[in-house]
């Protein structure tokens, strides 16, 4: 995928060999954030990360090459004035023309964004959409190869390629192939594709719900438009996976009382004194908080497990710093158990890892559609892509209500 972002797996070409890649190149590297389609090094074709961040993919041969370069050409023309390819850019990477390397002029490139760019830590997940994943001018051979790949595109209309997932508890990544793709069944792809939005301590609620919203733009395009059908194209899904604390509204959490203390967070059996966990930084006319959450969420999550798992009904007092001027904040103040009625791992859960859906615009994240080498003139709906959007936005959703 052109704007994906993965470390290649497998042995590193020695300085060497690099150095020698390099120059032939004229700078440019394969892309070190990759988690599927072709190879640099392994296949025919594949992407480069050109010098200005830009990333290259490879022309592939005719007539997939040039159909991918002409769709590129026809949205991202200067003079174009089609309100639908206008606002199909949106959705795509930006486009910045052909390029070639000086020692090889015949290999083309197209010269695309890289999404990933901006992340300090992408996750990443190719998704291809659409219930075939062949066009109307395949080969029977062809048909049959791609339908085995996948007998189950057809009935779900998406098929993962790969992710790539950091995990904030091991400081590493977790990444799956096509392989793990096509493992999936209609029972299993609902937590198939959970695992990209799982920290390795929560859930990622508030990314789910941004990506949701951004499937849905995509979808309304797609309801619109006649123009065009894509087959054995995707969706490029990014978000940021480190743990920067990001300042985030917490709509639900109210204040239990004239204490200050937003009602049903803490119950166990230990102290948890401040300690960059939980930041009250304002207080509302509403009774309701912003907070920051930042790197102490493990220590805190793990201490509440701890506390949990002694079963009693002890207090648990949480200190928080006083920024308001009447220092209403500024003593420590308990909360007994019965405001968690007993289930203090879920309600940790749901404040602090399964943020609420109305602070979705906070999360960084971006869906891209990518890969055009089999996009058609058409004058009817694109169902079968539409129809793969609509069950993988149903499948988003029920892993966010669940």
């Amino acid at each position: 995928a052109e704007a994906a972002a993965q470390p290649v797996l497998g042995a590193s070409p020695g300085p060497a060999a690099a150095g020698g890649r390099r120059r032939g190149l004229n700078g440019c590297v394969p892309l070190s954030h990759q988690v599927a389609g072709h190879m640099y090094g392994k296949d025919k074709g594949g992407i480069l990360q050109h010098p200005d961040g830009t990333v290259l993919k490879q022309l592939q041969p005719p007539p997939r090459g040039p159909r991918e370069q002409e769709f590129y050409n026809k949205v991202y023309d200067s003079d174009c004035c089609d309100s639908v390819l206008l606002e199909l850019r949106e959705y795509l990477p930006k486009y910045f023309g052909v390029w070639s390397p000086p020692t090889a002029p015949n290999d083309t490139y197209l010269k695309l964004e890289d999404v990933t760019r901006k992340f300090k830590k992408p996750c990443i997940m190719d998704v291809k959409i659409g219930q075939k994943s062949y066009d109307p001018y395949a080969s029977a051979e062809k048909i049959q190869q791609q339908v085995s790949k996948y007998p189950l595109m057809e009935e779900i209309g998406f098929l993962v390629l790969g992710m790539r997932v950091y995990h904030v508890s091991s400081d590493s990544y977790e990444t799956q192939n096509q392989h793990y793709g096509r493992s999936l069944t209609k029972e299993t792809v609902k937590d198939g594709i959970s695992k990209f939005f799982h920290s390795g301590y929560c859930l990622r609620k508030d990314v789910i719900a941004a990506s949701i919203q951004k499937v849905e733009k995509i979808l309304e395009w797609f309801e619109g438009q006649k123009q065009l059908n894509f087959y054995a194209s995707s969706l490029l899904f990014v978000y940021e996976g480190s743990c920067q604390p990001p300042t985030m509204r917490l709509g639900d959490v109210t204040l239990a009382e004239k204490g200050g203390v937003p009602k049903g967070l803490l119950s166990g059996g230990d102290v948890l004194e401040y300690n960059n966990n939980i930041h009250v930084i304002n207080s509302t006319e509403n009774g309701k908080i912003e907070a920051s959450v930042g790197k102490g969420l493990s220590k805190f999550y793990a201490l509440h497990k701890k506390a949990y798992s002694k079963r009693h009904h002890s207090q648990l007092s949480l200190k928080v710093e006083n920024l308001e001027q009447d220092n209403m904040w500024k003593s420590s103040t308990c909360i007994a158990q019965e405001h968690l009625n007993g289930n203090v791992i879920p309600q940790l859960e749901k404040v602090f890892c399964h943020m609420p859906a109305d602070i979705k615009e906070s999360a960084n994240v971006e869906v891209r559609m990518i890969d055009f080498a089999h996009v058609f003139p058409s004058n009817t709906k694109d169902e079968g892509y539409i129809y793969g959007l609509k069950n993988l936005i149903t499948v988003l959703q029920n892993i966010l209500d669940n």
